[in-house]
């Protein structure tokens, strides 16, 4: 009885942990041809919009819903899971940055005007933050506070959810792209011609040099297997960077910028024997479970 309830159970495991695969495509802003790609992990590619104007930032909403800042007609455009698409915000500045906080509110850094605006899900809008020197990327950190990426102070801005800020990073050239990683580590793309970096920073502040030697990296994004992946606007490539550094190159694009993974998606599936297996498993464990306690 043991030795059956023992491959029961690793069918079981089987089962489930097939039922719940994640699956996570990878979303680019083509900026020259106004295009957002969609990728999927293998690295197969598909357009998923054009005719846009400058599709600098992307973000999903807890949704799946896309968001997209468009640069140059100052739009926020919202993109359901077919590509049917609608206005969310108008009359921005050059709307280059985008990030969703936990309550579904979503911020957006306006490059031209200096200010940070918070939208609620029906596009009400208010001034989060304003004097700010061409913000650009936008990333929050576990505990809801937003990071800004201020491109030509070379700053990175940390705000409280009261808006309260500080300066948590100084000195930087032309940073853009943020990200953080599960141990909550910020990843900051930036650089000048001849030194464009990605620069980690532990939550106290303290950094090192993660990568070197790349064109612009104006994009950054992690997949939920902890690799990051960047957009090198200069050569016009996606590199995918393991935690320890190393990499290998995802896909060759073009003009690109603002990066974002849709989220976590369940694969469910059909019934099959091992299904039925696994389903006749759970139900005898129980049996057994319920006799044990009987005694």
């Amino acid at each position: 009885m043991k030795i059956t309830l023992h491959y029961l159970s690793i069918a079981l495991a089987s089962f489930l942990s097939a039922a719940v695969a994640p699956a996570q495509n990878l979303f680019l802003g083509e900026v020259e041809y106004g295009k957002i790609y969609q990728f999927t992990p293998n690295g197969g590619s598909s357009t998923f919009a054009s005719g846009l104007n400058l599709p600098v930032a992307l973000a999903f909403n807890g949704a799946g819903n896309l968001f997209e800042g468009d640069g140059d007609s100052g739009h926020i455009y919202e993109f359901t899971a077919n590509g049917g698409s609608s206005t969310f915000a108008s009359g921005l500045k050059a709307p280059y940055g985008l990030a969703f906080n936990s309550a579904g509110n979503l911020f957006e850094a306006d490059f031209g005007s200096g200010h940070i605006y918070e939208f609620t899900a029906n596009g009400g809008s208010s001034t989060f933050a304003s004097g700010l020197d061409e913000p650009y990327g936008l990333a929050f950190d576990s505990a809801g506070n937003l990071f800004e990426a201020d491109f030509n102070s070379g700053n990175i801005y940390e705000f409280t959810p009261n808006g309260g800020s500080s300066t948590f990073a100084s000195g930087l050239s032309a940073p853009s792209g943020l990200a953080f990683n599960s141990a909550g580590n910020l990843f900051v793309g930036g650089g000048t011609a001849a030194n464009f970096n990605i620069i980690e920073f532990t939550p106290n502040g303290g950094s090192s040099t993660f990568a070197s030697g790349l064109d612009y990296p104006q994009g950054l994004a992690f997949n939920s297997a902890g690799n990051l992946f960047e957009a090198d606007n200069g050569r016009g490539k996606i590199y995918e960077f393991t935690p320890n550094g190393g990499s290998t190159t995802f896909a060759s694009v073009g003009d690109i910028s603002g990066l974002a993974f849709q989220g976590m998606t369940l694969s469910v599936p059909e019934p099959s024997t091992w299904a039925l297996v696994g389903l006749g498993a759970l139900a005898l464990l129980r049996v057994c479970r319920s006799k044990k306690e009987s005694r």
